[in-house]
């Protein structure tokens, strides 16, 4: 008889636990993923940092790798919005309508990574002048193919998003986008690189180089961070350190790791 109590006071506390945990995710991430191409080993890794962070951290991820979900009501149910790698172009229209409301309305968080800002023509699309306007203005120009090592050189080091990141750290084997301007005068720059620190030296250069960013006229808490292409980024301590502060600062949550 004991032992029947016993396990029926285990069974309870146990239900009762993960019934509250349940209760208390903090928040719910929706990301948006490329499954195809040469960015593919880049959003796996991403995918196994980023459940393990939702595990440690108590907070759930949805994962989708095209826009056809995406309506205001299928929104409404995250608190933030992970553009990993995915380009502005090709969306439907029903979640053009519905994200560019999400932005405006301040109605959850944005990240951006990489190829959010492939800003152009391309695949027979035309270019979506709303994200355009988002991302400061800018029109994708060139990238250095062959790869190279930079130094990003931070502006604002007070960012939440920055927190216990070095004044400059170095990106190993990034595209390095250029624009057709830097969107300097329609964003507040948050880190730029240093095209002068390209190993090995490139010609592909625009001079004035942002590459972490966050647009101040809308209601979203948003921030773009170029690099995002290579696996490898993941084993660098400043781009998880960045990227976990970008969540949970998106978010709206508080904690961000001291």
């Amino acid at each position: 008889m004991r032992r029947t109590l016993f396990i029926f006071i285990a069974v309870c506390f146990l239900s009762a636990a993960s019934f509250g945990h349940q209760q208390g995710t903090r928040f719910k991430a929706l990301v948006l993923f490329e499954n195809g191409g040469h960015h593919i080993a880049y959003s796996m890794e991403a995918k196994r940092w980023l459940n393990q962070l939702a595990a440690d951290s108590n907070f759930s991820v949805t994962y989708i790798n095209n826009t056809d979900s995406i309506t205001e009501n299928y929104l409404a149910k995250y608190q933030l919005f992970i553009q990993l790698d995915y380009p502005p172009y090709g969306w439907k229209a029903a979640a053009v309508g519905a994200f560019e409301n999400y932005i405006e309305q301040g109605k959850g968080g944005w990240i951006g990574f990489h190829h959010a800002s492939l800003l152009g023509e391309f695949d027979g699309y035309s270019i979506w002048p709303w994200f355009r306007d988002f991302m400061g203005g800018i029109r994708f120009t060139n990238y250095i193919p062959g790869f190279a090592d930079g130094i990003v050189q931070v502006e604002d080091s007070l960012h939440p998003c920055m927190k216990n990141i070095p004044g400059q750290f170095t990106i190993d084997k990034e595209e390095w986008y250029t624009y057709d301007k830097s969107p300097r005068e329609n964003v507040h720059v948050i880190a730029r690189v240093n095209e002068l620190t390209y190993n090995p030296a490139s010609a592909i250069k625009m001079g004035d180089h942002p590459v972490i960013w966050s647009n101040t006229k809308y209601a979203a808490r948003n921030i773009y961070i170029f690099m995002g292409h290579s696996p490898e980024l993941f084993t660098n301590i400043n781009y998880t350190t960045l990227f976990r502060n970008s969540i949970f600062w998106a978010a709206g949550q508080a904690d961000i790791k001291k």
